[in-house]
């Protein structure tokens, strides 16, 4: 696919962000579209974000587990960056149309906070540990804006890897101090027990997931930043959620995360 093309379509998922309506799969229209035009499709929509006055502030691996995996019959981690207009603080309250979210799904997740540079390829999971300052309760509320998540790898890529926005929670833990793969997640749905989950859920452990992501953009010249949020992937299975839902999760040794939807 020519630059060309590439900026057409990053063009179309940008406009389709800002106006919060659902386009057609990429894959339906370009049979040959490849993870690497995927890629440089959905650098051309965040660099219009930031043309726009938004700022990137760290990356994202999604589709990680098999419980996600199976949801989008999408069956390899996709990959995107995360930008301050996404980040909303612990129990705030998230407007769906003020933030044109068309079909959202919550999950829940760990955050890694980096103290140092990460540079791919090579990045082991010691790596990404020493370079760690702190790791967080999450939610990523993601969001396609493809039509009916009817989505191929390609498409979610494309699409900044299905990202809307994201809330931190409040406590920050060293992650040498806990057992991440062990770590054991509950996520409430309007005060009911909806899902639970692991650390291992993601790819067995989420550092093997951050150190994926490292690598993977390592080979596209994009490094992790010192200070930068990394998403590391949902431990259960994303959850649909409209105005008026509270979500609310807890995990063992890392503390909570809550978040309303509003109108």
């Amino acid at each position: 696919m020519n630059k060309d093309k590439r900026a057409q379509y990053g063009d179309e998922l940008y406009e389709a962000l800002t106006s919060g309506q659902s386009i057609a799969p990429l894959t339906e229209r370009e049979s040959d579209i490849s993870i690497e035009d995927a890629y440089h499709i959905s650098l051309h929509m965040v660099e219009r974000r930031v043309a726009a006055g938004d700022r990137i502030v760290g990356k994202k691996i999604g589709v990680t587990s098999k419980a996600v995996q199976d949801m989008l019959n999408v069956h390899q981690p996709d990959f995107g960056f995360i930008t301050e207009q996404m980040w909303f603080n612990n129990g705030e309250t998230i407007s769906c149309s003020d933030n044109k979210l068309i079909q959202p799904r919550a999950e829940g997740e760990i955050a890694f906070k980096l103290k140092k540079d990460l540079v791919g390829p090579g990045v082991t999971e010691q790596d990404v540990l020493d370079a760690t300052e702190s790791v967080f309760p999450c939610f990523e509320i993601v969001d396609s804006r493809i039509h009916n998540w009817q989505i191929k790898i390609q498409d979610t890529v494309s699409d900044n890897a299905s990202c809307g926005v994201f809330v931190l929670g409040e406590e920050a833990v060293d992650p040498r101090s806990i057992d991440l793969p062990a770590a054991q997640m509950k996520v409430y749905k309007n005060g009911q027990l909806i899902s639970e989950g692991v650390g291992a859920a993601v790819q067995g452990d989420p550092l093997t997931a951050v150190a994926w992501l490292a690598n993977t953009l390592g080979e596209f010249g994009i490094p992790f930043k010192a200070g930068e949020i990394i998403l590391s992937g949902s431990l259960v299975p994303l959850e649909p959620v409209q105005p008026g839902d509270v979500m609310e999760l807890e995990i063992e040794g890392l503390g909570k995360a809550a978040v309303t939807f509003g109108e």
